[in-house]
């Protein structure tokens, strides 16, 4: 999942939020985001369909199984 946390980022980025600002939405500190990101840690299931609700993107998209 090495694009997850470069989609992940940029995704957060467009948005503008910070780390700390996602953390609070999903109720995760920031250094979570933070590993996700850094491609270190992986979501749970449940926060990758929150993630997908607040991005409006498929799970497929931020898994890297389609563009």
């Amino acid at each position: 999942m090495k694009e997850f946390g470069i989609k992940l980022k940029k995704l957060r980025e467009t948005k503008n939020l910070t780390q700390k600002e996602l953390g609070e939405i999903l109720n995760v500190r920031n250094t979570t985001v933070s590993a996700w990101e850094k491609d270190i840690a992986e979501p749970p299931y449940e926060v990758l369909k929150q993630l997908c609700l607040i991005f409006e993107v498929s799970a497929d998209y931020l898994l890297g199984l389609e563009e």
